[in-house]
């Protein structure tokens, strides 16, 4: 699980300093007022708009990531998107092997996801700051493997609070919406 210190640290002040620095950053220019998925687009790989970039897409993963998941969460999903699961993976024990690979060897930060890219869905890892939407891939889940997500809880042991998220918290119906 996730304890109320991570929470309070990782919401209450990782994410909190994103939102803080984004509206610093863009206060006075044409960002101002735009929302995050028009930012992230207009900067996504120019240089000088990096610090933008990188405080909005934080912004947006994690405003995402806390929607993923959910208490009592966690588990083989039902109806729908099960069968979307077993169809691309070809079993919720593949899908969680595969997702759980992905968070575990994503190197330094960043982020799993599933996502649906041409109607099906794949799995795909970003590093620091990406967000699947700029390269036409719609996220349904996403796991936040930046170390801020999971030291307090796990130290170096990601792979346990990989599988604490898959098997506890991810939010399906989320997903499935």
């Amino acid at each position: 699980m996730i304890s109320a210190q991570t929470l309070s640290f990782h919401h209450g002040k990782h994410h909190k300093t994103y939102v803080e620095t984004l509206n610093k950053l863009v206060a006075g220019t044409q960002f101002e007022g735009q929302p995050l998925e028009a930012i992230i687009a207009a900067t996504a790989g120019k240089p000088s708009s990096t610090a933008i970039f990188n405080n909005a897409a934080q912004n947006w993963n994690h405003t995402f990531y806390w929607q993923c998941m959910r208490p009592k969460g966690g588990g083989k999903p039902q109806g729908a998107m099960v069968a979307r699961i077993d169809a691309a993976f070809g079993s919720y024990d593949e899908f969680k092997k595969a997702f759980a690979e992905a968070a575990d060897t994503q190197f330094g930060s960043g982020w799993a996801w599933l996502v649906v890219e041409n109607d099906a869905l794949k799995i795909v890892k970003t590093g620091n700051a990406e967000v699947p939407f700029t390269k036409g891939q719609t996220p349904l889940l996403t796991i936040d493997v930046w170390e801020h997500a999971y030291y307090l809880d796990y130290q170096n042991r990601r792979p346990d609070y990989v599988n604490a998220v898959i098997d506890k918290l991810l939010n399906w119906q989320f997903a499935a919406d």
